[in-house]
């Protein structure tokens, strides 16, 4: 299937793209959240395959219906291997179970500095040395992500566990590897809708075979509509229906001007979290995300 690259894609002035993109972003800003609503009441290693399940079951059809054939060449297949068991596999596993640990004000944070790890990935594997500034951002954005995991300030809804934190971010360094898989696919020619379809469908044959050991049956976990449809939602509508957006909004809304939007993701969690969780935030966790964000912006423009 021919498709339109992102770089390449006619662009638009009109404000859809934007609010698209907003949009897709508030809803993976949402994301600690709808698993902390989740594993309240589902075991998190269940949660993270069922969530993943659900996925694969939508974007299996969905990859045949757009007739995106999964790659062929040995040089497309294992970059989307890779690509799918850390971003599918991986990292629900690890994020989903330190999330139930830890509150989703510290989740969202931690995942605020997946471009930094991103960025170190892409410069490992492309063997190049990224410049004084870009190492200063890393720097400052780095002492905010050990501020918040180190500093042990609870908030109204309880105290943020380090095991937690540390989860989360093992699981970003996970989610990291798998983009710059992605993107290394991505270059080689491949559709990039088609590594998130065809992503999400290796990783639910993965789970799939293995959720009657960890249900201990055949039998679903009973739960409240809140808890469901928080999973169906990151499955379906957060992962399925997020991607396909936010491909769509860089298409047309260029990749500049749709980048600055996804800063937006970890503030909007933090205004979730509030007014959904009820967290509160602290001295150390403002602190904190004033580095993080400050880091972030610098390492980017560079």
């Amino acid at each position: 299937m021919t498709t339109t690259s992102p770089l390449t894609a006619p662009r638009s002035t009109s404000w859809i793209p934007v609010l698209i993109a907003l949009a897709v972003v508030v809803l993976w800003g949402a994301t600690p959240v709808f698993t902390k609503l989740a594993t309240r009441e589902i075991d998190p290693v269940v949660t993270a395959m069922i969530r993943t399940g659900l996925g694969g079951m939508a974007a299996l059809p969905l990859a045949l219906t757009l007739r995106i054939s999964p790659p062929r060449r040995a040089g497309q297949v294992w970059p989307l291997l890779l690509s799918g068991f850390c971003g599918f596999v991986a990292f629900p596993i690890l994020y989903t179970i330190g999330q139930r640990m830890t509150s989703a004000m510290h989740g969202g944070l931690i995942l605020a500095a997946l471009p930094i790890f991103t960025g170190l990935y892409a410069a490992a594997i492309e063997r190049r040395r990224p410049n004084p500034v870009w190492w200063a951002g890393c720097a400052v954005a780095f002492g905010g992500e050990i501020l918040l995991i180190l500093g042990r300030l609870p908030s109204s809804a309880g105290e943020a566990s380090v095991l937690g934190d540390l989860l989360i971010l093992f699981a970003s360094l996970f989610a990291s590897m798998g983009y710059v898989a992605g993107a290394r696919l991505l270059q080689s020619g491949y559709a990039s809708l088609g590594t998130t379809l065809w992503g999400a469908t290796f990783a639910a044959i993965v789970f799939l075979p293995f959720l009657p050991f960890a249900l201990g049956g055949f039998r679903l976990p009973e739960a409240s509509w809140i808890a469901w449809g928080s999973i169906a939602t990151m499955a379906w509508i957060t992962a399925i229906v997020g991607y396909i957006g936010w491909y769509w909004a860089l298409a047309h809304g260029g990749i500049a001007r749709m980048g600055t939007i996804q800063f937006l993701q970890p503030l909007s969690g933090l205004v979730l979290a509030f007014f959904w969780l009820g967290e509160r935030p602290t001295a150390v966790l403002i602190v904190a995300t004033v580095m993080i964000f400050a880091g972030v912006v610098i390492a980017r423009r560079r």
